[in-house]
């Protein structure tokens, strides 16, 4: 990695410490000049606009969650073993030793983008989460070649309602500070298990 690169991944990951609390909006030259202790020149010449800067750290962020949750996941065997890994990984990422200092960086930033009008930031953010719904659900599917659930069990419903707990868990354990957030979220991610078992 050039000398160049190095910074500018610096930047990003602080970049995306700092949106997980303050949000995309928080987000500016100046913040991340004073974290990083470089000149908002210097910065600008990497981003050359907010919403540069905001795609770059949606990217990052991205590619963060991809290398401590996803990637690590897909090792574990096929089906059920794969679902449980992805399920305590992104547990980790949401308030664990994988998650940034806000906890999830998606659910933190999709309040804020929901209502946003399509354009370039808000279509990332909507490519990444279809992209995740679509591990879980390729991920279920193969539990159900490999005999582990029903054949007709639904991997798309089963994505939507896992997503549904762990965003229930992510609210549950960050703003209301339930101290059994976690067990009530593995409980119903058990019982979504056992109504697709054979």
């Amino acid at each position: 990695m050039s000398k160049g690169e190095e910074t500018r991944a610096a930047v990003l990951d602080e970049a995306a410490r700092q949106v997980s609390l303050v949000g995309l909006g928080g987000l500016t030259i100046g913040l991340l000049a004073e974290k990083t202790n470089l000149s908002k020149s210097g910065l600008f010449g990497h981003f050359r606009s907010k919403e540069q800067l905001q795609l770059a750290v949606i990217e990052w962020a991205g590619e963060l969650f991809a290398e401590r949750v996803i990637r690590p996941a897909l090792k574990s065997p096929r089906g059920e073993p794969r679902l449980l890994e992805l399920f305590d990984r992104k547990i980790r990422w949401d308030d664990g030793d994988l998650a940034l200092p806000g906890g999830c960086f998606f659910a933190s930033i999709s309040a804020e983008l929901d209502d946003a009008p399509p354009g370039p930031v808000r279509d990332r953010l909507v490519e990444i989460e279809l992209d995740y719904a679509d591990t879980l659900a390729t991920v279920f599917r193969t539990g159900i070649s490999e005999g582990q659930f029903r054949a007709d069990a639904d991997p798309e419903q089963y994505a939507f309602d896992i997503r549904g707990v762990l965003m229930s868990y992510h609210l549950a354990s960050r703003l209301l500070a339930d101290p059994k957030a976690e067990d009530r979220a593995r409980a119903a991610f058990e019982a979504l298990l056992r109504a697709a078992r054979i």
